[in-house]
């Protein structure tokens, strides 16, 4: 349900930002991609919904001109809102809320109303009947009966047991759409995140291809003042070049990034708008695996609709059963009847009825056999979501731990790596050097911070996938993430 096996995942196949020597802007979006493909996969536990249901929405409004500031926060709160994931899964409610009404009405009186005006003529021959002398045409007369009809069921624990299932799964179905909450901030959060990441690429190779500038006027200077040959300002041509190319593949993974935001909160896309939010780094201390998992038990609302669900399935197993069971019901019925509106006397019926099936055991036995078997799979089922869910805390604090050491490695590699490259071009400018190393240094300045950038975000989004996992997100996010 999470995205930090899928993480994991990704470092040992090397497609991890920080790992294997990938500098493109885009290495860190791919990355997110491929965890966002597990994690679509894995999100069946949180709904009905896939995952491409979380990341739709419902668009609320037009675009308005200028450009609006959006926190994390706003993000979140607009998902909320208009997420599609969510929006079906109140419908599953609404749904299995109709589904328990209609259990509860087959054990509560039934009653309506009947006004009836006939006019008949008969034939009294047609029936056998004939008297000598009379006519055995009898009419035309009219009937007028008013009268209101009254049933009631007694016993019938098939349908009461009915019911309990589908109160059961009604409730099961409320807690999914409170789980699905957490779901939407954790997809809303991580497309959040995954824009602030590239906004900080497009920065640091701006700030790439201004380094790269310099070079390239240093490279040029020289080669005018007979002093360096023609090779350094070629390399450091293609140096320049080559950032050009990298910013603009920066620009546009932000501004398609922008746009998957803007789908998932229901945002119209061509409305403009600014990130106010950015990723700092945050570390959290003293993790707790096991008093996490503890604690994850109780708040887990996915957990408790599960749990829900396997007391629905048990009723419906015991409806099975009771299926062989009498059934009793009383029902009757009150009325005027006469002749005209004003000769109109009072009738009744009072009657019982006690139903008990006599031959139908194969239809019980395999509805009962039915029945066990999903009673059997949601045990199961239940089970291995809370083992699913101990692996998620784990998991999340590992990748928590993990990242928050590569952002520090990494932020210090980025001074390295700067310090070199500004020592690289003095070297170069007082013609004790070729701009050989400034080249080799603004490739491992590059590096270095797209590394920390995709560190930096592999943080945070650990830490909010671990909030999903211990089922806070929607209302704690702020304490793992922060915003505003």
């Amino acid at each position: 349900m999470l995205l930090a096996g899928a993480l994991g995942a990704q470092s040992r196949s090397g497609i991890a930002p920080s790992g294997g020597g990938d500098t493109s802007p885009g290495s860190g979006a791919a990355a997110v991609q491929a965890a966002q493909g597990v994690l679509a996969q894995q999100s069946q536990g949180a709904g009905s919904s896939g995952q491409n249901n979380f990341k739709g929405s419902v668009v609320e409004g037009k675009a308005t001109d200028g450009v609006l500031d959006l926190s994390l926060s706003d993000a979140i709160q607009r998902g909320l809102k208009t997420n599609l994931g969510l929006i079906l899964e109140t419908s599953s409610v609404k749904e299995a809320s109709g589904k328990r009404l209609q259990e509860l009405q087959a054990l509560l009186p039934t009653a309506h109303g009947e006004a009836t005006y006939n006019v008949q003529q008969v034939n009294l021959a047609a029936y056998g009947l004939s008297f000598p002398g009379f006519n055995p045409i009898v009419g035309p007369f009219q009937v007028f009966d008013f009268r209101a009809y009254l049933s009631q069921s007694v016993v019938n624990v098939q349908s009461l047991e009915n019911y309990i299932a589908a109160k059961h799964n009604f409730s099961a179905s409320k807690l999914t759409a409170e789980d699905a909450r957490d779901m939407v901030t954790l997809t809303v959060g991580n497309a959040y995140l995954l824009c602030v990441a590239d906004a900080a690429r497009v920065e640091s190779v701006q700030a790439q291809v201004n380094s790269s500038k310099v070079s390239l006027d240093q490279a040029t200077a020289a080669h005018d003042a007979g002093t360096s040959p023609k090779l350094d300002v070629l390399r450091a041509q293609v140096d320049y070049q080559n950032q050009q190319q990298l910013l603009i593949s920066a620009k546009n993974d932000l501004a398609k990034d922008m746009l998957a935001l803007a789908r998932t909160i229901g945002m119209p896309l061509e409305q403009q708008f600014r990130l106010t939010d950015t990723s700092p780094f945050q570390p959290m201390e003293n993790l707790n695996a096991e008093a996490a998992f503890q604690q994850a038990l109780k708040t887990r609302k996915d957990l408790a609709a599960a749990e829900e669900t396997l007391k629905g399935a048990g009723a419906e197993k015991t409806a099975a059963w009771a299926q062989q069971l009498p059934a009793v019901s009383v029902s009757g019925d009150y009325g005027v009847i006469g002749p005209t509106l004003s000769h109109l006397d009072g009738t009744y019926t009072v009657s019982g009825n006690v139903k008990a099936p006599i031959l139908q055991i194969a239809k019980t036995k395999g509805d009962v056999e039915v029945a066990d078997a999903s009673l059997q799979t949601a045990r199961a089922q239940l089970s291995d979501k809370v083992q699913q869910v101990n692996q998620d805390i784990r998991t999340s604090i590992l990748d928590i731990q993990s990242a928050a050491k590569l952002v520090e490695a990494t932020h210090t590699n980025v001074e390295t790596a700067n310090e070199a490259l500004l020592e690289a071009q003095e070297r170069f400018k007082a013609g004790v050097s070729d701009n050989l190393a400034v080249s080799q240094a603004q490739s491992q300045a590059a590096q270095a911070n797209d590394q920390y950038i995709s560190a930096l975000y592999q943080h945070n989004l650990a830490k909010l996938e671990l909030a999903r996992a211990l089922g806070v997100a929607q209302t704690n996010y702020k304490d793992y993430v922060g915003g505003k």
